[in-house]
């Protein structure tokens, strides 16, 4: 069972700790990295800095929210480095692919004494333990400028979600979560980042502390629990899926079956995007139900309900404030798109080639490839959507943020805008590119 937040402790109306939750989602996390930009760049400079308290993420959220955790006392410069790292980005700096892996696909299918997948981790492996600052994240918990990291990944051998939380001092780890899902309290380090990140077949399992590790997106790829468990009582989650509304285009012609890369794509969609958009509903109905109850028993309904419920040592529940930021565009749409309009930036031979045959042109959608795409060309297409998008929610950021808004000030020089974030135009046909 996938925890979601019907049983989860809600809190208040507007005030309290704010939890910013990052979801999974492989190369579709650039999105993350320039809803960030736009935040701590120029929202920050019109409203004022942002307080955050509780970072929690899930396999590529755990990359971005990791990178954000370390460097929030300084996030403005932490995000242009992150900018950096995305838009710097080659398929073969992340997802290797060549000979050696090609002979490994027997262990991948049957396993064996040592792990393999798909793709070699190695270079993910580096970019994460040499570009993620550990020991400022440790500086930052211990100095109070965060409370909590949470980290989700799926353990092997049971199936069950863990959750790792790094805290600050006194701050206590949350109780109450549905009993499948493990807390463990741990320093999170680049292997707890790696395990969340390991998408199943794609890459090997990853080791924490002498236990197996997948992607937690599996099991919990919106960490919303943990956060509010840890004391938010406001939540403001990015998510990696369109908007549960948006409208949808047919992804290939009538009378044309789709191949097996476009069916995984979908699978890989129900797996690590859909749970945002069921978690918000339940949101919605406590919320529903927390202001019928106001409305009909007066303003000490809350209070009196949760002194019943702690008397019998349940959780207590207040109203949530919870703002979701989603793609305007369909990210698999557009990663079929960039692939063929230009040529992913890959050194193998055959590296290149599996990303060709993972789309096999069957339809306008290429799921599977947006999870795969560490281009730094699609990357920046991806982080001028998300600062896009969070400029155009500028105002409900202010709610959540400030309450009734921040002061206006002026944008100084030197901060990302939409247009310095702009992807080049397609290339003419025949032309290649980078």
């Amino acid at each position: 069972m996938i925890p979601t937040t019907s049983s989860l402790p809600p809190p208040s109306t507007h005030g309290g700790d704010a939890a910013l939750v990052l979801a999974g989602g492989g190369a579709r996390g650039a999105y993350e990295a320039g809803v960030l930009a736009y935040i701590y760049g120029e929202f920050a400079a019109r409203h004022g800095s942002p307080r955050v308290d509780i970072v929690s993420g899930t396999s590529v959220g755990a990359i971005n929210g990791g990178y954000l955790a370390a460097t929030l006392d300084d996030p403005r410069k932490g995000i242009e480095r992150l900018l950096d790292l995305w838009t710097g980005l080659e398929l073969d700096h992340v997802v290797g692919f060549g000979v050696m892996q090609a002979m490994r696909l027997g262990r991948v299918v049957m396993g064996g004494p040592s792990g393999a997948g798909l793709f070699d981790a190695r270079p993910l492996t580096k970019i994460v333990s040499e570009n993620m600052q550990w020991q400022r994240l440790v500086r930052n918990l211990r100095r109070g400028v965060l409370k909590a990291l949470t980290i989700s990944a799926t353990h092997v051998a049971t199936g069950r979600p863990w959750v790792f939380v790094d805290r600050a001092p006194n701050v206590e780890l949350p109780t109450g979560l549905p009993p499948n899902l493990v807390v463990r309290a741990d320093r999170i380090g680049p292997q707890h980042v790696l395990a969340s990140a390991a998408i199943p077949v794609l890459f090997p399992p990853v080791p924490v502390h002498g236990e197996l590790y997948v992607d937690g997106g599996l099991r919990l790829n919106t960490p919303m629990a943990p956060a509010l468990h840890l004391g938010a009582r406001r939540l403001l989650v990015v998510s990696l899926a369109s908007a549960p509304h948006a409208p949808a285009a047919p992804a290939f012609e009538s009378g044309v079956y789709p191949g097996i890369a476009f069916l995984l794509g979908k699978v890989l969609n129900a797996f690590l995007l859909d749970h945002v958009n069921a978690d918000f509903l339940d949101l919605e109905r406590w919320n529903r139900a927390i202001d019928d109850g106001l409305s009909l028993y007066g303003p000490t309904y809350t209070d009196r309900m949760n002194e019943r419920a702690a008397a019998a040592g349940r959780a207590t529940r207040q109203r949530i404030h919870a703002l979701a930021l989603h793609p305007s565009e369909d990210i698999g749409r557009l990663a079929g798109k960039h692939l063929r309009h230009h040529n992913a930036r890959f050194g193998r031979v055959l590296g290149r080639g599996l990303l060709k045959l993972l789309d096999l042109g069957e339809g306008s959608d290429a799921d599977l490839v947006s999870y795969l795409m560490f281009d730094g060309l699609f990357a920046k297409q991806l982080i001028r959507m998300g600062f896009e998008d969070a400029r155009r929610r500028e105002e409900d950021l202010c709610r959540f943020f400030f309450g009734d808004g921040g002061p206006s000030l002026p944008v100084p020089d030197g901060l990302p805008t939409a247009a310095a974030l702009a992807p080049p135009a397609p290339p003419g046909p025949g032309s290649e590119d980078g």
